[in-house]
């Protein structure tokens, strides 16, 4: 499943295609969304914006397009009209002279005027966005400690798109073994010094895989495991998807658990279970 810093760039594509250009036709397969077609054609897009893993595109007459891609949904942009060859189910086209703005499979698209965004079951819930350029590590650490969310384990937490929005499987593995903090953990077993860490790792990476589509690993180290003829997947990642390999800072096996079926993966030495911040091997 996309993870915040994939939905920006899916987002960056759509906009480069649509934004300060008039939508000409739109296409919406859900039926009781067929009044927009005309309500929206010929409006000037004013702008694609994320919330964590949710799609907003704006149009000049106050009415916003909600997307959410769930599992399945999939945005492509196309040549005007040029559809692709798929499998897939249209759910959603927003055409003008040039591009198509094409979107499939996703089973949450919504119409919302200006006036309703606010009161949006899941726009009015969502936690603050990572790659906010306006958010700070200390308004993150703030959260982390936030008597709301202090009492739940990091796995959850890290997950929770009101705690906040953007975080999912890869980034939730990567923030706690670059924090150093082990799965099991609460906010509230840790030290200052281990929350300090997790609310700097939580937001690099986000914004570190936004930059770089997708790696999180250490970049210098990143370049000199591609140089030593590494591909790009197997690089990409300090622990994500490699159980049984060893840890790039101490050697140890790499261990995988699953969590309420969502896939996790940590180095038990360099991640420290006891609240005491001692470090065991450094």
């Amino acid at each position: 499943m996309p993870e915040g810093p994939e939905i920006r760039l899916a987002a960056d594509k759509i906009a480069a295609a649509i934004v300060g250009k008039p939508a000409d036709e739109l296409f919406f397969a859900f039926a009781h969304l067929k009044e927009f077609e005309t309500a929206l054609a010929g409006q000037p897009v004013l702008a694609v914006e994320t919330y964590g893993k949710a799609i907003l595109t704006r149009f000049e007459n106050q009415l916003n397009i909600y997307s959410h891609n769930q599992l399945y949904g999939k945005w492509v942009i196309r040549n005007a009209y040029d559809y692709p060859e798929s499998t897939r189910q249209l759910r959603l086209a927003i055409h003008n002279q040039e591009k198509s703005a094409l979107l499939y499979s996703a089973s949450t698209i919504e119409v919302l005027h200006d006036n309703d965004l606010s009161a949006h079951p899941f726009l009015s819930k969502i936690g603050p966005d990572l790659l906010d350029p306006t958010l700070t590590v200390e308004q993150v650490a703030a959260r982390f400690t936030h008597k709301r969310f202090r009492r739940k384990r990091l796995t959850t937490l890290l997950l929770d798109q009101h705690f906040l929005a953007g975080l999912g499987n890869y980034l939730r593995t990567e923030v706690l073994y670059v924090a150093r903090v082990h799965p099991s953990l609460r906010p509230m077993d840790c030290t200052p010094e281990q929350i300090d860490a997790l609310a700097h790792a939580t937001v690099k990476l986000t914004r570190q895989s936004y930059d770089t589509r997708g790696i999180t690993m250490d970049l210098a180290l990143f370049e000199s495991l591609k140089a030593k003829g590494w591909s790009r997947r197997n690089a990409r990642w300090w622990v994500f998807e490699r159980d049984g390999e060893p840890c790039h800072i101490c050697s140890h096996e790499i261990v995988k658990d699953v969590i309420g079926g969502r896939r996790l993966y940590y180095c038990d030495l360099c991640q420290i279970s006891d609240s005491t911040g001692t470090d065991h091997h450094h």
